[in-house]
């Protein structure tokens, strides 16, 4: 049982990787990149879908467009300026 949850964490890894934040050390600057890094990996899916033809371009643009707003939004409720 423990090699499968080796083998979960491994693809957890591999799926969402995430890297260490190198900035100036705030909170706000940290929870930023953290969903900065989750736009960017929901992004390359989309990307993906599209390329493979399993979703239409106009639906990737949705989509993609939709996750802009959401940063946009979470950059201002964190109060980062520009």
């Amino acid at each position: 049982m423990n090699t499968n949850f080796d083998f979960l964490g491994e693809l957890c890894d591999f799926l969402y990787p995430r890297h260490p934040y190198h900035g100036q050390f705030e909170a706000e600057y940290a929870t930023f990149n953290a969903h900065l890094q989750e736009f960017s990996q929901r992004i390359n899916y989309i990307c993906s879908l599209q390329t493979g033809g399993k979703i239409s371009p106009e639906e990737a643009y949705k989509q993609i467009h939709l996750l802009w707003k959401q940063l946009k939004r979470t950059k201002k409720a964190l109060e980062i300026a520009n």
